[in-house]
Formats: C-alpha cells, structure tokens, sequence
C-alpha cells in the first residue's frame, strides 16, 4: 500500500479527503485516508483525536487499511507529527506541501523553524527513495505562504518536484463545487499527487465537479436564522482571511464571524487573527475557543486589541459564552447576511480548566429558533 503525505498549516484535511475522492474516482484503486476529522481504513470509519495518531496507531491503521484491501492511503502529517517522528516507521510515496503561515509558535517558537521542520518531511520522502530509479514526487503549493521559499529549498532534494497554482492550470475548475480560491489550491494539490499516483487526467476532471467537502470545512448548516450560516475550522489569521475572502465573494448582505482563539497555544496569532477579521468582517462577535487553562477575558483582550489596531471602527461584541456568542449572530443577522462560525469546526467539544464539555457548533446552529 502506497502511503501519500499532506504537510502544510491550512488545507491539509481538505487536500487529504479530496486525494482521496481522485483515487477512489480510479479503477483498481482504493484509498483510505488519515485525517484530522476522521480515519477512514476502508472496514470502518473512527475519530483519532490527532491529526496524524502516534507510530503504533499509525501501523495499526495501515494493517487494516491493507486487510480491506487498500492500494493506497492519503495522510494529514502535521508538523508536531514531524517533529516527535510519529511517521519514523512510515515509508511515503509521496508528498505534498500546500502553504504555511502564522501556527503552533508556542511549539516552534520560530517561523523559521517551523520552516524548518516542514522542510524535513521532504528531506525524509528523498531519502527514503534515495536508491530508487526515479526520484518520488513532491507536490508545492505556490498560491499560499512560503510556496516558492519551499520550492527553491526541497529542489535542492533528490525529488521530482511539482509546482501548482491555480493561477496557471490546465484544468478546469468552472464546474468546482468548492468556494474560494484557497479550495481551487486544494484541489489542484490533490489532483498533481493523485497523477503521480497514476490517476489519468480524464478521470480527475471528471470528478472535480462530484467533489465534496469535509464536514466542518466551510460548511453550510440549517437555521432558523434569516441569514446562510456556515461552520468553518479556520484557526490561524491566514485561514480566517481565506475563508472570510471565499465568504465574501457569495455574501450579499453583510458578513458576520463569530471567532475566539484557543488557550495555551500559540499567543502570537491572537491580535492578527482579530486584524484578519476586522479586514475581511462587517461584524464580529468575539467568544471562547478552547480556553483551556488560560483565563478566556484575558485572550479576548488580546483579540480585540488587534482589531482595534486594524479598524478602530470595527463594529465587534464580546461574549464569553460560545453559545450565546452564535445565537447573538444568528438572531441579528438579517437575510442575505451570511454567519461564519468559526475555529472548531468538526470538533464537539470545548476544552475549559482540564475538563472537555460537550459542544458542536453545528448543534447551536441547528437548534437555534
């Protein structure tokens, strides 16, 4: 079973489960998938908790993707992943990078060493393949952050690196059911690793319009609300922006975020990812994300600083309370606003003193009246 790798801050889930759509799309192909949001190994599908599982959990997963008759696997490798050599027993056939940007600096301290670590999953891939015939394929991502810093370093690799950018493709992407330029990456991605893994170009075009996305990615959800809302997993300033700029271009109305940052994490995104939200928002309302062990007010604060130092006309509300923070939202929302919830996504639970409480955002969402 071939196993294909998906680095990079944003995008790696999304990426991941469109791999997988393009290899399963395949005759005599079959792919499971590692991802943040699930595990499918082909008998069954399950929750990890991780991103990418530890080593031992990892070779199980693969054992029985094997046993369910798996010829392939797509894989979210993130960077703590990386660094803590939880894929030390995983040979990769392949990978990809789709962009970085401001995350995890309460782990890396550095961008430059975050960099650095991204960089070594392809040093890993080349060395792996170093007797090979051909060198394995590496797909970059040149749309997001760091794209041609990481081109020009893993050329250095013995690897046959891919460039991608929706700005020059020979695909078609009129018919993608996807929003946002950041899901076009996404796909064209996806759709160079599923090539080198042999899937004609005929077949991964005739399924970018059959695509699908992942539960708690941009994900429209039923409400009473007179506004569309939508539940996204953006959590860093370049994911918010993304995501608001995609929100905006279908928006006709006004464009509300509802938005906190997680506690005993990296403190440095805090005030940019309220500058990001300032720019791309017409209203935002400021709430709890996995405040963890930190004092939620006190994050906040930090979030409301950088939108007043971005817009000191923000229109904003802050309210601790996740829930009634979305049911403010919701209830003042008028039709052809639109509502974006954003930071946890597929996650169903909030994470406060130690203690994990049951929460989904979508349950709010749905339940409002």
């Amino acid at each position: 079973m071939r196993v294909w790798g998906i680095t990079g801050t944003n995008g790696k889930t999304t990426t991941t489960w469109i791999l997988a759509q393009f290899l399963n799309a395949a005759p005599d192909q079959a792919c499971g998938y590692v991802t943040t949001v699930e595990v499918d190994t082909l008998k069954r599908r399950f929750y990890t908790g991780y991103t990418t599982p530890p080593c031992a959990q990892l070779e199980g997963i693969f054992r029985e993707m094997e046993e369910s008759g798996a010829t392939d696997c797509a894989m979210e490798v993130s960077s703590h992943a990386i660094h803590q050599n939880r894929t030390g027993a995983t040979v990769f056939a392949g990978g990809a990078f789709t962009n970085l940007s401001e995350d995890h600096l309460d782990y890396h301290k550095t961008m430059a060493e975050y960099f650095r670590v991204k960089l070594s999953f392809a040093a890993k891939i080349a060395a792996q393949h170093a007797s090979d015939p051909e060198p394995p394929p590496y797909v970059v991502c040149l749309d997001g952050g760091y794209g041609e810093e990481m081109r020009s370093a893993v050329s250095k690799f013995r690897l046959r690196v891919v460039p991608v950018s929706f700005r020059r493709t020979a695909y078609d992407l009129s018919r993608l059911p996807l929003v946002g330029d950041y899901n076009k990456s996404n796909v064209l991605t996806a759709a160079a690793l599923a090539e080198a893994a042999g899937v004609e170009k005929a077949v991964i075009q005739g399924q970018i319009p059959l695509l699908t996305p992942r539960w708690g990615r941009l994900e429209r959800v039923p409400s009473a609300s007179a506004a569309d809302v939508y539940v996204d997993f953006a959590h860093t300033p370049d994911g918010l922006e993304k995501v608001l700029a995609a929100a905006r271009g279908f928006t006709r109305g006004r464009l509300w975020v509802v938005f906190g940052a997680g506690g005993d994490r990296d403190p440095l995104k805090r005030g940019p990812m309220g500058a990001a939200c300032a720019k791309g928002a017409d209203r935002l309302v400021i709430t709890s994300d996995n405040p963890r062990s930190e004092d939620p007010q006190a994050i906040m604060d930090a979030i409301v600083a950088g939108v007043r130092a971005a817009k000191p006309d923000a229109v904003y509300r802050v309210e601790a309370d996740r829930a009634a923070a979305i049911r403010l939202a919701l209830a003042e929302a008028q039709k052809g606003d639109t509502v974006l919830v954003c930071g946890k996504g597929h996650e169903t639970t909030q994470e406060i003193k130690g203690v994990k409480i049951p929460f989904d955002d979508r349950a709010v969402v749905r339940a409002f009246a």
